[in-house]
């Protein structure tokens, strides 16, 4: 099977300027046609590189959509609103944006023929009945965001059988990394803005919850392998397989940082997920996805400001890290 990064492909990057998305499009610009569509509600454009084409539009809107994917032989679909707590809020708004227009994109992708790598969630599964998670697990999602993303999947995979569409869906667990940020970001670069500001590290309950947290870098490479696997029509567990628990990333952030910050606990969140941690033998054997990146070099890199690169994007040169400019 072929793990190398694709090449000479004309592909589309929905929500290509966001945290994943950003990622996912430096790794393919230097070797295919890359357009991003994209309404930098939450994304930025100066993550772009000057020679992907951008198309400035909602991923709702079918005319925007329609001019970004035309002819293109792949689609990662990373468009999205992504925070459950906002599709708690707001569930409408939410499904208009994380469902009704995934749909908009396996259609369009019906019509030029296209491959679509979708940006499922370890959200699908709710609480786990045991650990570590499979992808035949039962699937309870605990809010709307979860019920989205599990019809999205679901969609994605029944359009493999329906269409003949090759589709493949993979189930994100806690991804981190550099340009995450905003206040619907991740734990980690949370924990990090506080003990780099010197306030207090709050976690939320006491801390023996555990989270599988798997660096962008590896998700790109999963990204780049199911655009080219011959096991469509699937959905893959995306993560590292080993459990943190949040006071031990914590701590691994104020040794990295130097930090004095004190932590702190306040009250749980109602429903939080007491534990999540990714079986990722489907992914292993079938993608030839392996997770490259430990936990404490990841947050070592971002405290450092380097950045590591997926190996086998051939990005820039061979070497892993460089430093961000």
């Amino acid at each position: 099977m072929d793990t190398a990064a694709i090449r000479d492909k004309t592909v589309l990057v929905t929500g290509g300027g966001g945290f994943i998305g950003s990622h996912l499009v430096e790794a393919l610009a230097p070797h295919n046609e890359v357009r991003v569509l994209d309404n930098f509600s939450s994304g930025d454009r100066r993550h772009l590189p000057d020679s992907v084409t951008v198309v400035e539009g909602d991923i709702g809107d079918p005319i925007a959509l329609q001019r970004a994917a035309r002819g293109v032989d792949v689609i990662f679909h990373h468009a999205a609103l992504v925070s459950v707590s906002r599709s708690v809020d707001a569930p409408r708004r939410s499904n208009e944006t994380n469902l009704d227009a995934s749909l908009l994109v396996l259609e369009q992708a019906r019509q030029e023929d296209a491959r679509v790598v979708v940006a499922s969630s370890a959200a699908v599964y709710g609480h786990p009945d045991e650990l570590p998670v499979s992808e035949t697990a039962s699937t309870e999602p605990t809010s709307p965001y979860g019920i989205q993303k599990l019809a999205v999947d679901q969609y994605a995979r029944r359009y493999a059988d329906l269409y003949d569409l090759e589709t493949v869906a993979l189930r994100y667990f806690n991804a981190y990394g550099p340009r995450q940020q905003g206040p619907y970001s991740g734990v980690i670069s949370t924990f990090l803005e506080q003990a780099r500001a010197g306030e207090p590290i709050t976690i939320e309950g006491d801390g023996e919850q555990t989270r599988d947290f798997v660096h962008v870098s590896d998700i790109v490479r999963a990204n780049l392998q199911a655009a080219t696997t011959d096991a469509v029509g699937e959905a893959y567990n995306i993560g590292t397989g080993s459990r943190t628990s949040i006071e031990e990333l914590a701590e691994t952030i104020t040794d990295a940082t130097g930090s004095d910050s004190p932590i702190v606990h306040r009250d749980s969140r109602p429903g939080d997920i007491r534990h999540s941690g990714a079986d990722i033998s489907k992914a292993r054997r079938t993608l030839g996805f392996e997770p490259r990146v430990s936990l404490e070099s990841g947050i070592q890199s971002l405290v450092d400001g380097t950045r590591l690169l997926p190996a086998d994007t051939d990005v820039e040169s061979s070497r892993e890290e460089r430093t961000i400019s």
